[in-house]
């Protein structure tokens, strides 16, 4: 088993070196072997992964589609390797970028306040923040660290626990001043409602009372793709909108955002995630370090009096 791992690494190597070479021959030489020998380590890389890596001529190597996938994942592989052997031989501080994909919401509001102390704790250790509310697939975008909230439905990542919080329907003193405060759930009808614009986990409002519920879709004029742009909206008097507490904590205690139909409200808790992929394998100590500073300093609650308070992070 030993000799077959080093001899999957080889071969990745290899196959790094040729793309970056832009050859077999340059490559070759990089490894002072033969371009013979070259090609027929990326014949049986393609026959044992059963999948062409490169279209070759006589004057260019394109990869395909599945090469771009594998030189990618081989890149970050070696990457990582190389982290585990320095580490181990010179037992040095976390060193290296973290990609971190997040929701411009949680990115503004949780991470960009803490961000200079984890900076200041490690040095040697860059962020690269990607905002998106879109789920994104780990590998394919290089990201090592996703923060999502809701639901886990992919087996295949590691997860931890960063807290919970909830939604509060909310508008602006302007716009319930212009359009009227709504008492009941069946008065949603007679407003502006904003809403995602894609498909979500927890589909719609959640209101009732007494066990009786139902969901209101926030099908309005208009939508956004992010919880940003939505409380933008709501503060500039467009509609109402169901925004998670942490993100309106401060609009909240200042007043920007007013709090609607809140004893009506069944708005699920929903809880965050710092997500990896890392099954059974080495994590990257600049991703390790990363993750732990985020569960020891990002609790969320869920209530509306109290959106700060810490709750453990497995609760």
């Amino acid at each position: 088993m030993a000799g077959s791992e080093i001899n999957r690494f080889a071969e990745m190597e290899t196959f790094v070196q040729v793309i970056e070479c832009g050859g077999l021959s340059a490559a070759a030489r990089q490894r002072q072997v033969t371009p013979s020998s070259v090609s027929k380590l990326l014949a049986r890389l393609e026959a044992r992964l059963g999948v062409r890596l490169l279209n070759r001529s006589t004057r260019q190597l394109q990869l395909t589609p599945e090469g771009r996938g594998f030189y990618e994942n081989s890149v970050r592989l070696l990457a990582d390797l190389r982290e585990v052997e320095g580490e181990a031989s010179s037992g040095r501080s976390p060193v290296g970028r973290v990609r971190v994909n997040t929701s411009a919401s949680f990115g503004l509001h949780v991470l960009a306040p803490l961000l200079a102390d984890f900076l200041e704790l490690y040095p040697a250790v860059s962020l690269d923040l990607v905002h998106s509310d879109a789920l994104v697939d780990l590998l394919e975008q290089q990201i090592d660290v996703a923060i999502r909230a809701g639901p886990l439905t992919d087996s295949q990542l590691v997860a931890r626990k960063l807290g919970q919080t909830r939604g509060i329907i909310v508008a602006s003193p302007a716009y319930l001043a212009r359009c009227g405060t709504p008492q009941v759930p069946g008065d949603l009808a007679r407003h502006h409602l904003l809403g995602f614009d894609y498909a979500r986990a927890l589909p719609g409002w959640r209101l009732g009372a007494e066990g009786q519920g139902s969901v209101v879709q926030p099908n309005g004029r208009v939508q956004a793709s992010d919880g940003e742009a939505l409380r933008h909206l709501a503060l500039h008097g467009v509609g109402l909108a169901q925004l998670a507490a942490f993100t309106i904590a401060d609009d909240l205690t200042a007043g920007r955002l007013v709090p609607v139909l809140e004893s009506f409200n069944q708005a699920p808790v929903e809880s965050f995630y710092a997500l990896y992929v890392g099954q059974g394998g080495h994590l990257p100590s600049r991703v390790r370090v990363f993750i732990d500073f985020l569960v020891q300093r990002v609790p969320l609650s869920f209530s509306l009096g109290d959106h700060w308070s810490a709750l453990p992070p497995d609760a």
